[in-house]
């Protein structure tokens, strides 16, 4: 059986006259009458009677009427959508981030990309950026934005973000009301830093500036956000360096201070596969390209 089948069936059952359901159809009588029988045989059943007064549904005609209605329903439904789909408009987009994008535009774009996409899904997770390289890897994601600059082969990026660390105090710290501070004036301080396993670049360059600065730094905390980070912080948990942007946060009981004498780049990337060549993905890579740039 053949839509092809189910179409001509439906016309015939509605004009009931070879020639005219033909003619509608555009087609000459005799491979019309060829397909209503090899729509029988496939049916294994009668479904018109021909005789000198015409052509009637059978009983089982009349039963398979509507059956032919849905499937042929089904068929344009399951067409649209895989159109849609390639054409990026349907379907859906797993897009991976790490915690700072939330400060770094990413709901903006979002919410700009979802009004021209409306029915395509947005399914966000939160992830390191070693979690993400693995996920975009196995293909459970399409799209990620991560804060390595080790970016394996085979994959495309734009940067679209660049910020500075900053130090995070406690609000009643000593040096919490100053313009700026040195790396210097931190030393002695408990330092509160992301994990080595979720990030391992920049809480090795954080030791680093440290060390490069004359102290080795006293951890006492690692966390597995940025967020967190801050948010012990503004307990009076210890100090910090993070992105620039966490300030945007607005923690209570935090304040974030320029460094003077160090500059270390903070930056986001927007990665994905090269080998993909989905619609709706670069549809989206396109919107982050032209919407998102380096803020510095």
């Amino acid at each position: 059986m053949e839509f092809r089948h189910l179409r001509y069936f439906l016309m015939l059952a509605e004009e009931l006259h070879f020639g005219r359901a033909a003619q509608r159809l555009s087609i000459s009588q005799p491979p019309l009458s060829l397909n209503i029988q090899q729509l029988e045989a496939s049916v294994g059943a009668q479904l018109f009677n021909r005789n000198s007064r015409g052509v009637q549904l059978t009983a089982a005609g009349l039963a398979f009427v509507p059956a032919a209605r849905a499937l042929l329903a089904q068929a344009g439904a399951a067409a649209r959508e895989a159109r849609d789909v390639a054409e990026g408009q349907s379907g859906q987009l797993h897009i991976g981030f790490a915690g700072t994008m939330l400060y770094c535009g990413l709901p903006q774009i979002l919410s700009r990309f979802q009004v021209s996409h409306p029915r395509l899904r947005l399914v966000l997770r939160e992830l390191s950026s070693t979690e993400q390289l693995s996920e975009l890897l196995r293909d459970r994601l399409d799209v990620g934005f991560v804060h390595t600059p080790r970016v394996p082969p085979g994959f495309e990026q734009i940067l679209v973000a660049s910020q500075p660390l900053v130090a995070c105090l406690p609000d009643k710290h000593p040096l919490a009301q100053a313009t700026s501070v040195r790396l210097q004036d931190l030393q002695g301080q408990s330092l509160v830093v992301v994990s080595r396993t979720v990030s391992p670049d920049y809480h090795e360059r954080i030791l680093q500036c440290c060390e490069h600065a004359g102290w080795m730094p006293q951890v006492v905390h690692e966390l597995r956000h940025w967020l967190s980070v801050v948010s012990l912080v503004s307990q009076g948990q210890g100090a910090a360096l993070v992105p620039q942007a966490l300030q945007q946060s607005a923690l209570a009981g935090a304040v974030f201070v320029p460094l003077q004498d160090v500059d270390v780049r903070y930056d986001t990337r927007c990665l994905w596969r090269s080998d993909r060549d989905q619609t709706a993905l670069q549809d989206f890579v396109t919107a982050v390209r032209t919407e998102m740039t380096p803020a510095g």
